[in-house]
């Protein structure tokens, strides 16, 4: 559903799946056929083409190399840090960043060492005193120390948003203030019932409903036809749900003892 609001467009288009949270930038700058990614999430839905060609190639004119929507600090649902662009979209100009790029640079990046330049060069416009942030929020996402790397060595762009009347879902401006696209969050509790997501994730509520909701406005935005889904090929679909689940699982339950510590000093600061 995603994919067919931008596959008309004439651009090639990859799918990236079953790659670690920050392997996918990596595969992307080892293909050098590639100069510009516009990297757009599978819950990721484009509403206006000409606000994201507008930010491309506002993004090459003025040598930025990401643009991308603050992980903290803004309208998405996040708590994180502002200098990290959250991936759910993003323009990146690979052609720039290959200049520098190496993983084993990222790897030896100490962002204690450079976080009070970045706070500094950061837009305060962005960040809105009703939200919550945290700048000390250094390892939250296996992608933090990439977009690090990315701030402290070139320009980022960061891009103002708002969120959705359904009190979830993003919608993401460009540099002139025009809609982009809007992310819906928790797709993946898209086929779980309702009653057994707010265990464990109260905000999330019932994600089909609200989700399609959204896809239909962007087929209505862009004036074009919905796509049937096919389910022809269920048990590959389902087989490639639970592939990409055991990737990803390993992933998040290594990150919970940081995840921990991170809830523990934002409580301890409210009782303050």
């Amino acid at each position: 559903m995603s994919k067919g609001l931008y596959e008309s467009w004439g651009y090639p288009c990859v799918r990236l799946t079953d790659q670690s949270a920050d392997g996918y930038f990596y595969t992307m700058l080892r293909h050098k056929d590639c100069d510009i990614a516009i990297n757009v999430d599978e819950d990721c839905f484009i509403t206006h083409r000409e606000a994201v060609e507008a930010l491309v190639d506002y993004v090459i004119d003025n040598n930025f190399a990401n643009a991308g929507c603050p992980d903290g600090g803004s309208w998405a649902p996040r708590q994180g840090n502002p200098l990290i662009t959250n991936p759910f979209f993003n323009i990146l100009n690979l052609k720039l960043i290959r200049e520098s790029f190496s993983k084993q640079e990222i790897r030896k990046f100490k962002y204690e060492q450079h976080k009070d330049n970045l706070i500094e060069a950061y837009p305060k416009e962005m960040l809105y005193p009703e939200l919550s942030w945290d700048f000390d929020n250094m390892d939250y996402e296996p992608y933090c120390k990439f977009f690090f790397w990315l701030a402290a060595n070139f320009k980022t762009l960061y891009l103002h948003n708002r969120q959705h009347p359904d009190g979830t879902t993003t919608i993401l401006m460009n540099h002139k203030g025009e809609e982009m696209c809007r992310h819906t969050w928790f797709s993946r509790f898209y086929s779980v019932p309702a009653f057994i997501v707010r265990h464990w994730e109260p905000t999330a509520g019932a994600q089909q409903q609200r989700i399609d909701n959204v896809i239909n406005e962007a087929y209505s935005m862009q004036q074009l036809e919905k796509p049937v889904f096919q389910t022809k090929d269920k048990c590959g679909f389902v087989w490639n749900k639970i592939i990409r689940w055991i990737i990803k699982v390993p992933q998040r339950i290594s990150r919970w003892p940081r995840k921990l510590v991170i809830k523990t000093r934002r409580l301890i600061k409210k009782l303050r």
